[in-house]
């Protein structure tokens, strides 16, 4: 029985339930791929390489812990079908999971004179996922996906991929472990702003941002070429924090002058 004063019952339409069920067995099957993908991948790596298993473990626990904060997040997405965007996210995630497990590991010792092949291998693997994010924006207008869920996945399997190449470049003995700070800047912005709210207002579309991001992940790569020496490395690799340190801070003082005054909260 319905109250005085008491909101009326309004039940969830069927065909919005229909979707968010046909929307989560979507993702569900596309994150199953990309698993089997990374599993196998993981496996041919370790057993070419001589990583062993824990490598295969370490790639499968950083997928699933991606895995774990895009579901949680998937109620924000706006369309009944995960869509072609996502899924080529979705893969330059798993692609991310390899390299990331890569952290901590020894990879071969090319014999003397020769050059390291397992270097350029991952040279090769970071731009080709590099290259996939110029791929999933022009899929998600193309097929009219586009969202800001879909926006949000992408800058953030773009924040995880710079963190990743960071290590690996201080791993390389490229450039010290200052070179933390570029992957870490995001991650400190939205630190941030949970003491202080104004930093989490919204920000206008920027090709400045978007150039610098492209601008610091191709450096990043560059860094890892076995051919760069580590004197023009960290040049380059702090050259780019500088810029990109320039961007953050051009962000917050247009997060800064929009803050509500007193008056107006």
């Amino acid at each position: 029985m319905k109250t005085a004063g008491s909101p009326p019952f309004t039940p969830q339409p069927r065909q919005d339930i229909a979707d968010r069920q046909g929307l989560a067995r979507d993702a569900a099957r596309d994150l199953a791929a990309v698993a089997a993908l990374v599993l196998l991948a993981a496996l041919g790596l370790a057993g070419v390489a001589g990583l062993g298993l824990d490598y295969t473990a370490k790639a499968l626990l950083v997928l699933a812990a991606a895995a774990w904060l895009l579901w949680r997040g998937l109620g924000a997405h706006p369309h009944a079908r995960f869509g072609p965007a996502n899924r080529v996210t979705l893969v330059r995630l798993g692609a991310m999971a390899l390299m990331a497990a890569l952290v901590g590991e020894a990879l071969p010792r090319a014999p003397l004179g020769a050059m390291p092949t397992a270097a350029w291998w991952l040279v090769v693997a970071a731009t080709l996922t590099a290259l996939l994010d110029a791929v999933d924006g022009a899929l998600a207008r193309r097929s009219g996906m586009a969202s800001a869920f879909g926006a949000r996945f992408d800058m953030e399997t773009d924040a995880a991929f710079t963190l990743v190449l960071c290590a690996l470049v201080v791993q390389a003995g490229q450039a010290g472990p200052w070179i933390l700070a570029s992957g870490l800047m995001r991650y400190g912005f939205v630190a941030a702003a949970s003491a202080w709210p104004w930093l989490d207002g919204p920000l206008p579309p920027s090709k400045r941002r978007q150039t610098v991001c492209v601008v610091q992940i191709t450096t990043l790569i560059v860094c890892l070429g076995p051919t760069v020496p580590p004197m023009l490395a960290t040049g380059l690799a702090a050259a780019s924090l500088a810029l990109l340190t320039l961007s953050f801070a051009t962000d917050v003082r247009t997060l800064a002058r929009q803050r509500p005054t007193p008056l107006e909260t």
